[in-house]
C-alpha cells in the first residue's frame, strides 16, 4: 500500500483560504438585508472606501470579473437606486458610476446586519488571534494583487 506524501503547506494554506472564503461569504450573504447579494455589498463597500466614482471597466478590473458580470451587478444596484450610472463628463461615450445616498444608507444597514456574524467568529477565537493573522494575510493579498495583471 502506498502512502501519499504529506500535503504541501502552500496548497493547504490556499485550500483553507478558499474554504474560509466560501463559508464566510455564504454566512454573510444570508445576513444581508433586502435581498442584497455579496457582489452588491462588495461594490458598495468599494465606493464607500474609495469615495470617488469609477467607470465600469475599472470596477470589473478591481473585482477581477468580466465587464458583463460587473454591468449586471451595476444595473441591479442602479435599479434599486443604490448607484447612479452617468455619462462621463470628459468623454460622452464612457460612463461613470457613483454611489447614491441610498447606497450609502444600504451599506450601513448591511454592515450592521453582518457585524453579528463576524463577531460570532471573533468570540470563538478572540481579537488577538485575528490580529495575529492580519500581517500574513495582508502580505499574501498584496503579493497576489501585484501579480494579477
Amino acid at each position: 500500500m502506498s502512502t501519499s506524501p504529506p500535503p504541501d503547506p502552500t496548497f493547504t494554506v490556499f485550500t483553507e483560504i478558499g474554504i474560509i472564503s466560501q463559508l464566510s461569504q455564504n454566512a454573510l450573504e444570508r445576513a444581508l438585508p433586502d435581498g442584497l447579494r455579496m457582489a452588491h455589498f462588495n461594490v458598495l463597500t468599494h465606493f464607500v472606501r474609495r469615495g470617488q466614482s469609477q467607470n465600469p471597466t475599472e470596477l470589473a478590473k478591481a473585482f477581477q470579473v468580466t465587464k458583463g458580470a460587473m454591468t449586471n451587478t451595476l444595473n441591479r444596484l442602479s435599479g434599486r437606486g443604490l448607484v447612479q450610472i452617468r455619462a462621463n463628463a470628459n468623454d460622452g461615450r464612457g460612463k461613470r458610476v457613483f454611489i447614491t445616498d441610498a447606497g450609502r444608507a444600504m451599506h450601513g444597514r448591511a454592515l450592521a446586519a453582518i457585524t453579528p456574524v463576524m463577531h460570532e467568529a471573533l468570540s470563538t477565537f478572540g481579537q488577538a488571534e485575528f490580529e495575529a493573522a492580519l500581517p500574513f494575510l495582508a502580505r499574501l493579498r498584496e503579493t497576489l494583487d501585484s501579480a494579477r495583471d
